[in-house]
């Protein structure tokens, strides 16, 4: 009995050495890849407020150019009614003049997407300014205001809405990395737990003691070490990465 209890003595010693200097590996393996996820929680939080910054000023440039194009709709409308007033009254010096007036504050000011919803055509057939803005007229769409049209307001702030939904998914990341940094975090501090235990085991004089908090040491191990392995990795994580010649 007495030498199956020195056998079982050493093989427990055997077993601290090992889990101690496997419980080592693992705390700065766990140490090191937390702080990666810190890291890239950082870099995703920055990204986020950068794209963040961008999206607010292209918003405020969407606003810009909305209001740009709606002080141009206003003087397109009133150049229109001249216009319609021209020809109901049969004034074709009037009508002629409001036609050309009309025709080079399109050709010069009208932007694509607004030009496309008004029906206005840059490719002209005539060289007639009255004939190509009298002919636009007859189209229905030509006398409708753009900004009645929901889609076409919004592209004003397509660009914007990009960013800022891009900035959010950053954020979100960078969120993720946080709590995934705090995770491995809490798995250092039981591999902690588990090397403290380790160390004191041996200084109990009752054996059985010794042999419970071996136990308790290796159940901690186990679920840290479960735990960890349930863990993502940080993105663009590659150990040879780390290697590779720069």
């Amino acid at each position: 009995m007495e030498r199956m209890a020195k056998v079982l003595e050493k093989r427990v010693e055997l077993i601290i050495v090992i889990m101690l200097g496997i419980t080592a590996v693992f705390t700065a393996w766990a140490s090191w890849v937390g702080s990666l996820h810190e890291g890239n929680q950082a870099t995703n939080y920055a990204e986020a407020n950068n794209l963040a910054a961008e999206g607010n000023s292209e918003y405020n440039a969407g606003v810009q150019r909305m209001n740009q194009d709606m002080i141009l709709w206003n003087d397109v409308s009133d150049l229109q009614i001249e216009i319609l007033f021209a020809q109901d009254s049969g004034d074709e010096d009037q009508l002629a003049k409001s036609a050309y007036k009309l025709f080079f504050k399109l050709d010069d000011n009208l932007s694509d997407d607004m030009a496309s919803v008004l029906g206005w055509d840059f490719n002209y057939t005539s060289d007639d300014p009255e004939e190509i803005v009298l002919a636009w007229m007859d189209k229905e769409e030509a006398l409708v205001s753009p900004f009645t049209e929901e889609a076409f307001v919004a592209s004003y702030f397509t660009a914007a809405n990009d960013l800022l939904a891009e900035s959010q998914q950053m954020m979100l990341t960078g969120q993720e990395d946080n709590k995934n940094g705090d995770a491995f975090g809490l798995v250092t501090v039981i591999y902690g737990v588990v090397l403290f235990l380790l160390g004191i085991a041996g200084s109990f004089k009752n054996k059985k003691n010794t042999y419970f908090i071996v136990a308790v040491s290796f159940i901690s191990f186990i679920i840290a070490t479960i735990y960890m392995i349930s863990l993502p990795v940080p993105d663009g994580f590659g150990i040879m990465s780390f290697f590779a010649a720069s």
